[in-house]
């Protein structure tokens, strides 16, 4: 099964991870919050992230462009939300793709650039 985001194979290209970030209960320490009393205040739950990373991979370089295009296109304001889908069936719903960087692009046989983009299931 490909990964992808709003029913678009936008990493299927190349190999790639999913990786999902902390969870659990946003918990600053009173200090931060200008409350004296030692210890932390519980806000909620932390909003979940996840990262994908991999490799996009194209035979020439105007078709690794495309592929780099297809994926900043997800990039929007105000965003919009949508299912994320691993390798493997495994689906986050509501996920907002928030951010994407790039490594430096590879030419040999096929054309190639790293990626990291992130995902985030906001609150409210």
């Amino acid at each position: 099964m490909a990964s992808s985001f709003k029913s678009k194979n936008l990493f299927g290209s190349g190999p790639n991870v999913f990786v999902m970030g902390v969870q659990g209960e946003l918990a600053p320490l009173n200090i931060s919050l200008g409350i004296g009393d030692s210890g932390s205040t519980l806000l909620g739950l932390l909003e979940l992230n996840v990262t994908v990373e991999g490799r996009l991979v194209a035979a020439s370089e105007s078709a690794l462009w495309a592929l780099r295009d297809a994926v900043t296109a997800e990039l929007a304001h105000p965003p919009s939300t949508g299912t994320l889908v691993d390798n493997a069936g495994r689906t986050w719903t509501s996920m907002t793709f928030i951010s994407y960087t790039e490594t430096a692009v590879a030419r040999g046989r096929a054309w190639s650039v790293g990626y990291k983009a992130v995902f985030r299931r906001m609150a409210g």
